[in-house]
């Protein structure tokens, strides 16, 4: 079974629409018969798009750090809850986990694990595909701010593009999904069960 990774915010936001982009994102995961792996909370989004996946039988792994547990309230609920002794702990272990990393409007923590994850891309640390949600252009500044940094000769072209960017979440997974590498397609098609082929080392 292929696992997605979803960063997203501890908080709700104010607007509505991003309560209903973390649930129909953990329903579309969920009904592909792929894996959500999340930060393990039952808070915010990250609340929502668990509890999503979990409403249609999905599998969902939670990966918290022991500080954080009563903080942000361990989600006892989910396939598998993995409680973890530190953020760069947590952060290994579900991109270790993971097929591909998709984040949800969130605060400096969900743009942490975004830019670690690309950071790794450029690094070749892994070749996995990273992605946007990107709800009532929450993403659009951060965008326009990659765009000045390709501008102005600090990021290359080629490792913005490597964002995708989609409004919709099944589309967003189809563009996922055909960017996934030959051998995860192989064991999403003959053997559902399978962990993700690539580990990730610390680097």
């Amino acid at each position: 079974m292929p696992n997605i990774c979803v960063f997203c915010g501890s908080a709700p936001g104010r607007d509505p629409a991003y309560r209903e982009a973390a649930d129909a994102l953990g329903r579309a995961i969920a009904r592909r018969g792929w894996g959500l792996v999340y930060g393990g909370a039952t808070v915010g989004l990250m609340g929502v798009v668990a509890d999503a996946a979990l409403a249609e039988g999905g599998r969902v792994i939670g990966v918290i750090p022991t500080a954080l547990v009563n903080r942000e309230l361990a989600h006892h609920g989910v396939t598998d809850l993995r409680i973890v002794s530190s953020m760069h702990e947590r952060k290994l272990l579900m991109a270790a986990l993971s097929d591909a990393y998709v984040s949800l409007p969130g605060g400096v923590g969900t743009l942490d694990e975004l830019f670690e994850m690309l950071t790794w891309t450029v690094l070749g640390i892994h070749d996995k595909p990273n992605a946007l949600l990107d709800v009532d252009g929450y993403y659009d500044t951060l965008r326009a701010f990659l765009d000045r940094s390709v501008r102005d000769g600090f990021l290359r072209e080629s490792v913005r593009d490597e964002l995708i960017v989609h409004t919709d979440p099944a589309t967003l997974l189809d563009t996922v999904e055909l960017e996934w590498a030959p051998e995860v397609r192989a064991r999403a098609a003959t053997d559902p069960a399978a962990p993700p082929s690539a580990t990730i080392t610390d680097p």
